[in-house]
């Protein structure tokens, strides 16, 4: 069976917990979009990995994880990630790891632009400042420099000659920064391209021969940090859904069985942009602290708020989702009361339809009571909380869809499956 997981929210609802679950019965776990801006965490015998470029699923013995041409590649960063691996006894070499020539790669330069930009803009964006978005301007302006190019010394320097002429223009005359050395770049990224030239592949032949395989597309982010159909400008700058999955890997040969869309049993969202559900700032402490809410990247503090139903059903809408997952669950166990939003008024007056103008909105909420006991335990649909079970259902019953899983924690071993 081939699957895509993917974020249902503004990210780090948990999806990398929820791939290394999957993983055990894929072949294949592929990473489609995004970059090092993106960290998903899984815990495996108390021990925590934080990954940023490669699939948790690489975890796992006899995977064969891969890196999509919609992903952007900070070398510097990948190269840091296979050698931790390594060091911690995780096998990494070109037979279980491909990564695709056509993938872009991130400069030096993009990440000065990204954070020059965050700085003198009136609009902030809550950037990471990894390069991410200037990157992908390149590969749009038809100017990025790819994987394919990296590895051909000739090619790369012409590509980088040509790049710096008009990004040391604009940081001198615009930015009135100092301009960028070709030789200092040039010799740092001559070392990446040999260090990862065994990984480089044309990934298009690598999956007609093994297009029979079991898959996992693992999206990085969360719907409305989608570049099209999230919360704009304060979005990343890929396309987070779920049909990117074969544009950003090279697959459409391949089918897609099943969707599994991951949303936290309340939501977060890192940097700048509306929530129209978010805390008051106790109570968003609170759950902070407990649910450890600060970012695997940067640890950059997560703004809490209570479950938005309105927006998790258009997520399902727009991944086509076919089940649903629910984490962190768990974080909610010492709460007397529970909101969650159901609807969206302007003025006293109910809205019909979705608010993607969120600026002059106020959320409409429900309430529930709590379980108020300690869900750490548990691994067994049947011994949940009467009041959880009620949480559960009435998600599934205005999503209109199935929650096949509930996650209770970091451990592997923290997942319910629900048995109808």
């Amino acid at each position: 069976m081939n699957r895509v997981v993917i974020g249902l929210q503004w990210g780090d609802e948990g999806k990398g917990k929820i791939i290394d679950y999957f993983s055990q019965n894929a072949d294949i776990i592929v990473r489609f979009q995004g970059g090092n801006n993106a960290g998903h965490t899984v815990v495996v015998n108390g021990k925590k990995f934080i990954f940023h470029l490669i699939p948790s699923g690489i975890l796992r013995k006899n995977k064969i994880c891969v890196i999509g041409n919609g992903v952007v590649i900070d070398p510097q960063v990948l190269i840091e990630e296979i050698t931790f691996l390594r060091k911690e006894g995780i096998e990494v070499g070109s037979h279980n790891l491909k990564i695709s020539l056509l993938s872009h790669i991130i400069l030096p330069y993009h990440k000065i632009i990204d954070a020059l930009r965050e700085k003198k803009s009136k609009i902030k964006i809550g950037t990471k400042k990894r390069g991410i978005g200037p990157c992908y301007a390149d590969k749009i302006s038809r100017c990025g420099i790819r994987l394919i190019d990296l590895i051909n010394p000739k090619i790369f320097s012409l590509k980088l000659k040509d790049n710096l002429r008009e990004k040391n223009a604009l940081f001198k005359k615009v930015y009135k920064t100092q301009p960028f050395s070709f030789k200092k770049i040039y010799q740092d990224y001559s070392y990446y391209a040999e260090f990862l030239k065994p990984f480089a592949t044309d990934l298009v032949d690598f999956f007609l021969k093994v297009k029979k395989k079991n898959f996992l597309f693992e999206g990085a982010q969360g719907t409305f940090l989608d570049i099209d159909f999230g919360t704009y400008p304060f979005v990343t700058s890929s396309s987070t859904l779920s049909l990117n999955a074969s544009l950003g890997s090279g697959t459409p040969f391949i089918p897609i069985h099943k969707i599994i869309g991951v949303s936290k049993a309340y939501t977060t969202r890192v940097g700048e942009g509306p929530f129209p559900t978010e805390m008051h700032k106790e109570l968003g402490e609170k759950l902070r602290q407990k649910g450890r809410e600060f970012g695997a990247t940067t640890q950059r503090v997560r703004r809490c708020g209570w479950l938005d139903l309105v927006m998790l059903r258009r997520a399902v809408v727009l991944n086509n989702v076919d089940e649903i997952i629910i984490t962190k669950l768990d974080v909610l166990d010492d709460l007397e009361k529970i909101k969650f939003c159901t609807g969206y008024k302007e003025k006293d007056k109910v809205l019909k339809e979705f608010p993607y103008d969120f600026s002059s909105v106020e959320p409409v909420y429900k309430e529930i009571y709590g379980w108020r006991t300690s869900l750490e335990k548990v691994r067994e649909f049947k011994a949940l909380p009467q009041q959880a079970k009620r949480y559960i259902r009435i998600i599934e019953k205005f999503i209109q869809r199935k929650i096949s899983y509930v996650s209770v924690g970091e451990e592997r071993e923290a997942m319910i499956k629900i048995k109808r």
